[in-house]
């Protein structure tokens, strides 16, 4: 194998510091309005009663679970139409990113009916009865009809950020998050719908996003005489690389399940404190994967160029600043945690329990940051096989710690400080490991290249 240069030295220059900030800023707003939709449902539907907010927690921890297996339609689209402008075929770019489309709006329709038929037996698997199992069917199968446009919010995301513009899913992500707080206030409370009008009121808003992006694909490909027909090949070539991506977010998304599973033992008030405990996470995740999402679209089209020695030394850059992002949103949630609470419930059980679990994230935001960003680089790399089976072995190393903490919590032990202690410091910790093992070689630039 050919050795590629060694690191760049520490000190960027300038056009690279603004060109990450060109796209990391714009993704930060981007990135968080799907967590601000949960954080919105979980204000507003928390003030409604223990009950339907652990009954929320629950649908969307398996709604996630479906759409994060989807993400692939941005992470395999992203670097795939940036390596093409890198090597300057923008139409070759604008294909990739149409293919990306067909295939978010068959499998949308697919996830959507299967998810609406199997909402309650789904639930009940989960270990919940009564008035939260209802509540979590009623979410789950009203938010089925946006499952298909968040894909489509995938896919044309990823088109556009391979493009280098994070600017305009700011725009779009802004209003949506505008209107997702109108109509769920109004179908809430106005109405009376319960949970049912906070998952319709996203719904609503997640398709209006969606047409958006319709709308500017259709336009870019007829400027660049795109066809909008797909191309069953490119579906297919996204596909396979696709797989890979599917089985790293699986791993992911088997965790979370999992955590919740643990949850779920633990009773009401612990349930409803972790669901808040793990909005929170994703609002803060998806802060920090702004860097990630630059990662993405910089080395894909600096690998797409030839240049490895760039791809480097932009690695190292967005890696410190990772970590530092990390420190800085940790100190700020460790000093926000005994309050927290309040915003999203009055049940004084829950947000006691709550400030824990916060303290315990807040420990483990420095790793966070670190693993997001080298994520968001194997990503942009192509090296998406080994993400795959490094997700594999990060699982193996979680289960053991997740089992610990539920024969604790069975012998008396205090059960969501472990929990979340096992899920931020354990599980990232492993994920910390196993990426930065790899971001330290030569072959992630070398699979990466044309």
């Amino acid at each position: 194998m050919p050795h590629l240069p060694a690191p760049a030295p520490a000190a960027p220059p300038k056009g690279h510091t603004r060109e990450i900030l060109r796209l990391a800023v714009p993704a930060f707003g981007a990135l968080v309005a799907e967590p601000l939709f949960l954080l919105a449902d979980s204000a507003i539907v928390g003030h409604l009663g223990v009950a339907q907010l652990a009954g929320v927690g629950l649908a969307t921890a398996a709604l996630h679970t479906a759409v994060g297996l989807m993400v692939f339609l941005a992470y395999s689209t992203t670097p795939a139409v940036a390596r093409a402008m890198g090597d300057g075929q923008p139409g070759k770019a604008l294909a990739a990113g149409r293919d990306g489309v067909w295939l978010a709006l068959l499998l949308g329709v697919v996830l959507a009916v299967a998810g609406f038929v199997a909402a309650d037996p789904l639930i009940g698997l989960l270990g919940a009865e009564g008035e939260v199992r209802s509540f979590a069917v009623d979410y789950l199968r009203w938010s089925m009809p946006g499952l298909v446009a968040m894909l489509l919010i995938f896919a044309g995301t990823g088109l556009l950020r391979g493009l280098q513009d994070t600017r305009t899913p700011l725009v779009v992500a802004t209003a949506g998050f505008a209107l997702n707080i109108v109509l769920n206030l109004w179908l809430v409370y106005g109405l009376g719908w319960s949970v049912a009008g906070s998952a319709v009121g996203t719904s609503v808003a997640q398709w209006a996003m969606a047409a958006v992006y319709l709308v500017m694909v259709k336009r870019n490909a007829g400027a660049h005489g795109v066809s909008l027909l797909p191309s069953w090949s490119g579906i297919r070539s996204m596909t396979r690389v696709g797989s890979w991506l599917m089985l790293r977010t699986l791993s992911l998304r088997i965790a979370i399940l999992a955590t919740v599973f643990v949850g779920t033992a633990q009773g009401a008030v612990n349930l409803a404190a972790h669901q808040l405990a793990m909005t929170i996470f994703s609002f803060l995740a998806f802060a920090l994967d702004a860097l990630a999402i630059a990662a993405q679209a910089l080395i894909g089209k600096e690998l797409g160029a030839s240049n490895p020695h760039r791809a480097r030394l932009l690695t190292g850059t967005m890696t410190r600043w990772g970590l530092g992002f990390g420190v800085v949103t940790g100190a700020l949630l460790a000093v926000a945690a005994p309050w927290a609470g309040a915003l999203f419930t009055s049940d004084p059980q829950v947000q006691s329990v709550l400030a824990v679990a916060l303290w315990v994230l807040a420990a483990g935001q420095p790793i966070a940051g670190y693993v997001f960003v080298l994520d968001g680089v194997l990503i942009g790399a192509g090296d998406a096989k080994y993400l795959a089976l490094a997700g594999v072995v990060n699982l193996a190393v979680y289960v053991p710690l997740l089992i610990a903490v539920a024969l604790s919590h069975a012998a008396g032990a205090p059960g969501l400080g472990w929990l979340w202690a096992a899920f931020a410091l354990g599980y990232m910790a492993a994920r910390a490991v196993t990426l930065g093992v790899r971001a330290r070689s030569d072959r992630w630039m070398v699979l990466g290249s044309p």
